[in-house]
């Protein structure tokens, strides 16, 4: 089993920031890809930011230039910095890693979720 434990949601105004983490453990022999999705009420998940094991990333448009994500590799943790944060940034955010245990399977795992809440 791969587990994934998210921290870091709250309660924040119009433009200000919070920094979530996912930190993933169990049976993993190597994380290919770390990304963070969210979901608002009614409405699909969507991929907010994503990055590969080698530091590519990849973001939603509607982020750009205002979140950051970053990985530590020996921690197997992801990070998601976001600033200047607006309401329609409110959701529950989810972590996603994708690799392969130690018995050689594929494995993709998804955290609990956090919630983001930004006031107007």
């Amino acid at each position: 089993q791969v587990q994934l434990v998210e921290s870091g949601g709250g309660l924040v105004q119009t433009g200000g920031s919070l920094r979530l983490s996912c930190a993933a453990s169990g049976n993993i022999f190597s994380i290919n890809a770390m990304g963070w999705y969210r979901q608002a009420p009614g409405k699909q998940r969507e991929l907010v930011a994503s990055i590969s094991s080698g530091g590519m990333t990849n973001y939603a448009d509607s982020v750009k230039g205002r979140f950051t994500i970053s990985r530590d590799n020996a921690k197997n943790t992801v990070y998601l910095q976001m600033n200047r944060l607006k309401p329609e940034d409110t959701a529950v955010y989810y972590c996603n890693a994708a690799g392969i245990r130690t018995t050689g399977r594929l494995f993709s795992s998804w955290g609990q979720g956090t919630q983001v809440t930004v006031s107007s």
